[in-house]
């Protein structure tokens, strides 16, 4: 049985807003990546398994326990990094951290005292004076002080610099080798990239592709970048029937974009020509990502 699984979850805001018909399950320690921009429904899906919104069709199940009615119970034992964070005003980040000691019922510290040092936390600071990344370091520790079994994590790097987001994917990663199960939702390539072992990528609230992004790797168009001596060599191969992807003729420069079982004839092409640089680009999760949200749509953070 799946640890995390969600059944054709909708919940419809009006105007196009909402979660439609998204539906995707968890095995026992495995990472699954929702990677989508701001709006396009990572947030409403998580708020679902979170039990905090009920859905108008479909369910969310974590443990086999259904997320709306099981909410207190499964509120408890989950680890949950919101995407956005507040904190109560007046008391420091050690107060704070006491106050969800208790709450929990955590008597042992020691993997608590790890995450302090790991996250290289102060918790003494007031939380008024905190800056966002240290609020959001405070938010990752709290999160995941009970060691829960369970992650769900929206967002999880945002406001962390990329120093500290290096630390969190090695730390989800030695997470992932301990057997949690994690569901993560990111607009950050890299971060999905590195820990998925399933993405699926999410648009305008329907699930758009999902995939194994290792066979996805492997199974992928292969992109080169060829570049001429002379002109006419580069006239002479940009005439032939490939997927030019782009086409720089100051530079006598040529992309192309070739499926697996065109690789072979592209070679003995290419072996005619008399060539000044040759370059192969790996394999992209923002390329694959771009087939479904067009460059010229408005999508801010994204790095590589």
């Amino acid at each position: 049985m799946s640890v995390i699984e969600i059944h054709d979850l909708t919940k419809d805001y009006g105007h196009g807003r909402g979660v439609f018909h998204v539906s995707a399950q968890v095995e026992k320690g495995q990472c699954y990546g929702f990677l989508g921009p701001n709006g396009a429904g990572k947030s409403t899906t998580i708020r679902h398994l979170m039990g905090f919104s009920k859905p108008q069709i479909g369910r969310t199940l974590i443990d086999g326990k259904d997320c709306w009615t099981y909410s207190a119970e499964l509120q408890r034992e989950v680890g949950y990094l919101p995407g956005e964070i507040a904190f109560p005003t007046g008391m420091t980040g050690a107060q704070f951290l006491d106050m969800q000691k208790k709450m929990r019922g955590i008597s042992d510290v020691t993997y608590l005292d790890r995450l302090l040092k790991r996250f290289e936390l102060d918790p003494d600071i007031g939380l008024k004076q905190m800056s966002l990344g240290t609020k959001r370091k405070l938010a990752v520790v709290t999160a995941f002080m009970h060691d829960p079994k369970i992650l769900i994590l929206d967002e999880p790097t945002s406001g962390l610099d990329p120093i500290m987001q290096e630390i969190f994917i090695d730390y989800i990663l030695e997470e992932k080798k301990r057997g949690k199960t994690i569901f993560l939702s990111s607009h950050i390539f890299h971060e999905v990239d590195a820990l998925c072992d399933r993405i699926a990528i999410i648009r305008d609230g329907k699930i758009v592709s999902e995939f194994d992004p290792e066979v996805l790797k492997k199974e992928s168009d292969k992109i080169y970048r060829v570049t001429f001596e002379d002109e006419n060599q580069w006239k002479a191969f940009t005439s032939h029937n490939y997927t030019f992807t782009s086409i720089n003729k100051p530079k006598l420069r040529a992309r192309i974009q070739l499926k697996n079982s065109e690789i072979t004839s592209f070679i003995t092409d290419i072996s005619q020509f008399h060539i000044k640089d040759f370059t192969e680009f790996p394999f992209s999760l923002e390329d694959y990502f771009m087939q479904f949200y067009h460059e010229d749509r408005k999508f801010e953070g994204v790095k590589q």
